[in-house]
């Protein structure tokens, strides 16, 4: 039987994406500790500027946004190929893992170190490695129970979007649907994450919440954006490795949210 599976190619790329989309959501996870500077990534000098009220905003970014723009473009592949059934599929197992991965982490935080661990690095100017080991696993509850809430939420609003783009529109534009379902999906992403982990979390005006939900998302917007192009090079590689004829069959069953219609291919 798993020789069947195999040799079937929309099974196979179906596996493969899916594995893509569970490792790129934990990565994004896992350094989105780390705040950046856009600004000076892009070698600029830090904006300083005022939203609701809020003054002294700039770009500053977690590592996790790098990442995150892809789990969009690839909800958009899945959803033209495989239906809403599958994109909820692949979304369900994402946050499974992921909250296991970070049940894992909070139990390697509580085991007790090896004493000579400790300051193994202290030639490194890592005077405690157990304090850095945990400040680098470790994050706010409400932060990951917003950040999870916040990435269900987000896929279920995608696909929703894209399939009533899809069906007022066609097989056509392609960039609409996945751009425009993006574009909104990232707005509740920001706004759902910042809400649950510091308003309700930490206690954040209104004001604050909005103002910074405003930056992350002006920077979301721009990135759907610039990687549209993206969508169409992954759409012409799967059309090549399927074969147009299986694609498209693929695609149809994707509106009727059916894929178990789709013949096999070698």
């Amino acid at each position: 039987m798993i020789h069947d599976i195999l040799k079937n190619k929309p099974t196979k790329l179906f596996l493969g994406i899916t594995a893509f989309f569970v490792a790129n959501a934990l990565i994004a996870e896992c350094i989105g500790g780390k705040i950046f500077s856009l600004e000076k990534f892009l070698g600029m000098q830090p904006s300083n500027f005022t939203i609701f009220g809020q003054s002294g905003l700039s770009f500053n970014l977690t590592c996790g946004v790098l990442l995150w723009p892809l789990e969009f473009i690839i909800t958009d592949i899945v959803n033209e190929y495989y239906g809403p059934k599958a994109v909820r599929r692949i979304s369900y197992t994402a946050i499974v893992l992921i909250g296991y991965a970070f049940l894992m982490f909070y139990g390697a935080m509580k085991i007790a170190p090896a004493d000579f661990w400790i300051s193994s690095k202290q030639d490194s100017g890592i005077p405690n490695m157990q304090d850095a080991f945990g400040g680098i696993f470790g994050q706010g509850m409400w932060i990951i129970f917003g950040s999870l809430t916040a990435f269900l939420v987000s896929q279920i609003v995608d696909v929703t979007v894209f399939h009533r783009i899809k069906k007022a529109t066609g097989e056509k534009w392609i960039w609409l649907r996945a751009t425009g379902s993006t574009l909104v999906s990232q707005l509740v992403d920001s706004f759902v994450v910042l809400f649950i982990a510091f308003k309700i979390g930490n206690g954040w005006s209104w004001q604050l919440v909005l103002a910074i939900c405003l930056v992350n998302y002006l920077y979301k917007f721009t990135m759907a954006i610039i990687l549209t192009p993206l969508i169409y090079f992954i759409e012409k590689r799967i059309e090549k490795y399927l074969g147009k004829e299986t694609a498209d069959r693929m695609k149809h069953a994707a509106m009727g949210k059916e894929f178990a219609n789709v013949p096999a291919a070698g």
